[in-house]
């Protein structure tokens, strides 16, 4: 197995047991909630964590059809889990803070202090080139061998 798919694996086990550990955080959050719900970040970190293990699964497949250079796919899914990754983990931070249900709501905050806008640009513009090229990048692999 080169380090690609080492990396991949790693990656759906890391981010399947940040599921199921924020599962119990869930469970608790609702278990002590008036209204029997837990933070939505908690809710959307536990979802999320879960669907991105099974996607790097996917990754996985793919890394292994292409025949592109080691190097090339290490970046392409490099660029992916690293995004994937902190996104999970602002979720959790929100979800643990509870100090908003929406990331992307005016004033940008987390706990109790602003994040200035610019810097939430950069980082969803940049979670948006790493994650559609690097898939597209791997996708461009499967099918040079495919077709």
């Amino acid at each position: 197995m080169d380090i690609t798919a080492t990396f991949t694996i790693v990656g759906a086990g890391v981010f399947f047991l940040t599921g199921l550990v924020t599962g119990v955080i869930k469970y608790r959050q609702i278990m002590a909630s008036d209204h029997g719900q837990a933070h939505p970040y908690i809710d959307i970190c536990h979802r999320a964590s879960l669907l991105y293990a099974f996607a790097s699964i996917l990754l996985l497949t793919f890394v292994e059809i292409s025949q592109l250079p080691v190097i090339v796919e290490l970046v392409s899914v490099s660029a992916l889990l690293l995004y994937f990754a902190a996104s999970i983990l602002i979720y959790l931070i929100h979800g643990l803070l509870k100090d908003t249900d929406n990331q992307l709501r005016r004033p940008f905050k987390l706990g109790h202090r602003r994040v200035p806008g610019p810097l939430i640009s950069v980082f969803m513009w940049t979670l948006i080139a790493a994650e559609m090229g690097g898939f597209l990048v791997l996708f461009y692999g499967v099918l040079l061998e495919v077709l």
